[in-house]
């Protein structure tokens, strides 16, 4: 299905039902791309699920090459949750501290819920390829590309001359209804769709309302206004524009794979396995319903002709282990984040600490970048003209980053001392800074207000 562009919306015009069967059609094709498809598995995987397990099954087959599901051996399906921890330790590693301005209007102007919501877009963004961020009068809200189990999102709709994001439709299902919401520069206007019926649940309202309050007609809307460009900005996780479960899937399954067949070899031989003499007439469905009736009831019965010997098995685990070391060593480089058993052991220097953190830096400086760039476009749409600072979450030997600032501090001034002191955060130098002048202006007898 063809992408829907802002060009297909302008051809449009004003006839209703050609928009509201766009918008709808947006989605249908959004939903029938590559990019969509790779963000809900991404959405999988972070909540847990690892969709290549879930999916495998193990059969059996008999001599005349029948298929039957294989009920009787071990059939593990372990997950491990590599892709939700690469999510949070770069996401946490950039904004765990929260971000900080120049200007202490700034974050009044934001809102107490904006860091909250920027956490989300910035998780949202590394696991679907991208996230947007929509300021919804006075706070930042969050659509998803792609949003699993529920099935929502949001269809972008890109100017082809500029690339620029122009407009959009907010979608959810909820039963057999479709719920979408058509955003553009100059308002948004919301459409159902219900047993294939298409109708206007809301005409286009303006993103800013004036409204007024009066004791016989109580609160209502006297007029409205837009911003200057679409409140809505895009998040990107790289330059590729790509969910960053791409390139590491498949690591990820053949880790599982592994560690799970090992887990059922150790259980179907935890015990014994068996010789069976004069049985050529068995197949494999009957030797599984053999090995099940000896662990359930512990005995069988044979012909005169037919013997059973038990022998003890060790299982070789040597190599899979190696290849579970080697895959998790594997995925933490291509992630581009820091394995953290590798500093545990050992009383490491503060260089070898940094030295240790390199690629991740390198990872997560890129996507600050990326973040730095959605906040500058959110402050040229409100009219903020500031600067955020990051304070990244990294590991320290605090005590050799103190004594090395302590020692240089006779060359410093007393802000700069305080801003590399690796236990405190921005805001907390801000504040020391602050009760310090404060003390000092109390000795000399000069109050606040003077």
């Amino acid at each position: 299905m063809a992408t829907y562009y802002y060009e297909d919306l302008q051809a449009c015009g004003d006839d209703e039902e050609k928009r509201k069967v766009f918008a709808r059609d947006a989605i249908r094709a959004q939903k029938s791309t590559r990019a969509y498809r790779t963000a809900e598995d991404a959405e999988s995987y972070y909540a847990k699920h690892n969709l290549t397990m879930e999916r495998y099954r193990k059969v059996l087959y008999t001599l005349s090459g029948k298929a039957y599901p294989d009920i009787f051996s071990a059939n593990y399906k372990l997950t491990t949750l590599f892709f939700r921890r690469f999510v949070l330790q770069q996401v946490q590693f950039v904004l765990s501290n929260g971000v900080s301005f120049e200007d202490p209007q700034t974050a009044e102007t934001l809102g107490e819920t904006f860091e909250n919501s920027l956490q989300k877009l910035a998780k949202k963004s590394v696991v679907d390829g991208v996230a947007f961020g929509f300021w919804n009068l006075d706070h930042l809200e969050v659509f998803s590309f792609a949003e699993t189990p529920v099935d929502a999102g949001f269809a972008p709709i890109w100017d082809t001359e500029t690339g620029t994001l122009m407009a959009g439709v907010r979608y959810w299902h909820i039963d057999d209804t479709l719920r979408y919401t058509l955003y553009e520069v100059d308002g948004y206007t919301e459409y159902r769709e219900e047993s294939g019926v298409l109708s206007t649940v809301q005409e286009k309202r303006p993103y800013i309302l004036r409204l007024e309050t009066s004791q016989a007609d109580g609160t209502y809307i006297v007029g409205g206004s837009n911003y200057e460009s679409l409140p809505i900005i895009p998040m990107y996780a790289n330059d590729t524009h790509e969910s960053e479960l791409v390139g590491i899937r498949s690591s990820i399954d053949c880790y599982d794979f592994i560690k799970s067949g090992l887990a059922n070899v150790i259980d179907d031989t935890s015990s014994i396995y068996w010789t069976l003499k004069n049985t050529g007439g068995m197949g494999d469905v009957d030797l599984a319903k053999f090995l099940e009736r000896m662990r359930s009831v512990r005995a069988a019965a044979f012909d005169d002709d037919v013997e059973a010997e038990a022998h003890t098995l060790e299982v070789p685990y040597q190599a899979r282990e190696a290849m579970l070391s080697r895959l998790r060593s594997d995925l933490y480089e291509d992630f581009g984040l820091l394995d953290t058993e590798k500093i545990l052991s050992g009383n490491l220097t503060a260089t070898a600490i940094r030295m240790g953190y390199q690629t991740q830096e390198d990872k997560c400086g890129d996507f600050e970048w990326h973040i730095r760039t959605f906040i500058s476009e959110l402050f040229r749409l409100l009219g903020i003209k500031d600067t955020p600072t990051f304070a990244w979450n990294r590991a320290a030997n605090q005590l050799e980053e103190t004594q090395t600032v302590m020692m240089a501090a006779s060359y410093l001034d007393d802000e700069a001392v305080l801003n590399h002191l690796p236990w405190l955060t921005t805001d907390e130098v801000k504040d020391i800074l602050d009760r310090r002048d404060a003390e000092s202006l109390s000795r000399l007898g000069v109050t606040e207000e003077a």
